[in-house]
């Protein structure tokens, strides 16, 4: 009889870091939603991968910054927790950034706990800037491996994911072989219109809607019917996300239409309704329907 693994990977840094890209790569199929903004992630993600013999669960976090406002502050700790609870604790690191304060405050918070440092976006600089840039980490105890990659290209991925295969657990698999994540397909749906949201929306917008994917009805025929609600804060930014003569969200439905359509295999009719919720960001039944604690 073979010997399995199983372990958690929890996978941290500072937002816009390349996490969900990482997964998603490592997965072989889009699992959490990615935008060029920071913060898109909001709760805990699980993405599930097979290498060999062991199955990898990969905990894709929100990015960890200085919080100060209450969702923020509940993003935050949905890190922490995911990093205490792991077996193995991987932190990214954006090389093409210039600071790397917040993952030095990220290392220096987790103390003694064995980290993984991921030097992401090896594409984006030159040779002799991310040798200079590992020389940086070397005070670091806590640092136990560095790998550089393109999460983005796939560049060094495969490394990375052997490593982490041989240093997992012994222990069955948690999860069916063919499981690619944990998310309900109701809360991914709501997930991949909210990708579009930040795809198409600017400024600040984005971070003010919440998506909840209300009904969701299959047919025989092999069709799926879904509604989902879009909450806002004030009855502008429903103007904003309606668009002039419903042109900006039918852009958005077509787009996460599209997307589902791909990721389930069949055919998608996207209803989307936009609702005014002033205050949502302090409704605690909102923060139960994106997994977050309200309390933090």
């Amino acid at each position: 009889m073979k010997q399995t693994r199983c372990g958690f990977v929890a996978i941290l840094g500072a937002p816009n870091a390349g996490k969900s890209t990482l997964i998603n790569q490592l997965v072989g199929s889009k699992v959490t939603i990615v935008s060029s903004k920071v913060q898109t992630t909001r709760q805990r993600i699980l993405g599930i991968t097979i290498q060999g013999e062991s199955q990898l669960i990969l905990v894709d976090t929100p990015g960890i910054f200085a919080p100060q406002k209450r969702l923020e502050r509940a993003m935050v700790q949905a890190a922490w927790e995911a990093s205490r609870d792991a077996d193995l604790t991987a932190l990214i690191v954006d090389v093409s950034q210039k600071s790397l304060a917040s993952s030095f405050a990220v290392l220096e918070k987790l103390g003694n706990q064995p980290v993984i440092l991921v030097l992401n976006k090896i594409d984006q600089v030159k040779h002799t800037a991310l040798l200079e840039m590992t020389t940086k980490f070397q005070p670091f105890a806590n640092i136990t491996h560095t790998f550089m990659i393109s999460a983005l290209t796939g560049d060094g991925v495969s490394d990375l994911a052997s490593f982490l295969a041989q240093e997992a657990p012994i222990s069955p698999w948690l999860y069916p072989e063919d499981q690619l994540t944990d998310m309900p397909q109701k809360l991914w749906a709501a997930e991949t219109t909210r990708e579009q949201l930040f795809q198409r929306l600017h400024h600040e917008l984005p971070y003010s809607v919440m998506v909840e994917t209300e009904a969701w009805e299959e047919f025989e025929n092999g069709t799926l019917k879904v509604n989902q609600v879009i909450y806002v804060a004030r009855e502008g930014q429903k103007a904003i996300i309606l668009g002039k003569g419903g042109h900006q969200i039918k852009a958005i439905s077509s787009a996460a239409r599209e997307q589902m359509s791909i990721f389930l295999n069949r055919t998608v009719h996207l209803f989307l309704h936009v609702k005014v919720m002033e205050d949502w960001t302090n409704k605690p039944a909102m923060y139960r329907l994106m997994g977050l604690d309200f309390e933090a």
